[in-house]
């Protein structure tokens, strides 16, 4: 794959090393839950994240999706999509023996890594939606995208430079979106338990927590 090449002449002997050293997606979980979460505002392409060592959901899937990639899986990502109260969040896909995992960055537990288990997109984005609240404990997630190939975006070198990131995140606002939830199952939803709402913040950074406004429920 010339993009992968490309992207590995621009490593140093040590980076190229250590990536290798990420040869299964649950080594790159771990890396990504190893790194800080970022709350800055801005996106990070794969290789910064991999020289900076920090990042928020968008630059943990966009690092995910690259380092799949050179495993050989496409590089793939779904955004979930809340009820306007809470973020989005990015996954980075990959399929195994007929059955789709994710890879994820996230300020909270439950919304990082997902074996290969699951037959179709429907059940891997429902796995989440118990784990997908915010700080007010509703839970939140509504709809997801079909998958975005970032394959596309080869000619602008996302996974080693920035200046596509934007492009990335335009695209995926305009992927279609499938819905989960009908009303009657909205109107119905419980708030989560404290005890399970304190057990997903575990050791969450809390300036990069959504805070959504009360008068908007």
């Amino acid at each position: 794959m010339t993009a992968v090449k490309d992207f590995e002449q621009v490593l140093n002997e040590a980076e190229y090393k250590f990536l290798a050293t990420l040869a299964t997606p649950t080594r790159i979980q771990a890396f990504l839950d190893e790194i800080p979460y970022s709350t800055e505002h801005v996106y990070r392409c794969p290789l910064r994240v991999l020289r900076e060592r920090i990042a928020h959901c968008f630059d943990g899937a966009l690092f995910a999706a690259a380092t799949l990639r050179r495993l050989g899986y496409p590089p793939l990502i779904l955004e979930m999509v809340p009820n306007g109260r809470d973020d989005v969040h990015l996954l980075a896909l990959y399929k195994r023996n007929g059955h789709w995992g994710a890879v994820a960055k996230s300020n909270f537990v439950g919304l990082r890594f997902r074996e290969p288990v699951y037959r179709n997109l429907r059940e891997l984005v429902m796995s989440y939606f118990e784990q997908f609240y915010n700080v007010e404990q509703e839970k939140t997630l509504r709809r997801y995208t079909l998958p975005l190939n970032l394959k596309a975006f080869d000619r602008w070198s996302w996974m080693a430079s920035d200046d596509s990131l934007g492009r990335i995140a335009q695209r995926l606002d305009g992927v279609r979106k499938i819905p989960l939830l009908a009303q009657p199952m909205i109107s119905n939803l419980s708030l989560v338990d404290e005890r399970s709402h304190l057990a997903g913040l575990f050791g969450s950074n809390e300036a990069g927590l959504f805070k959504p406004n009360r008068k908007n429920r």
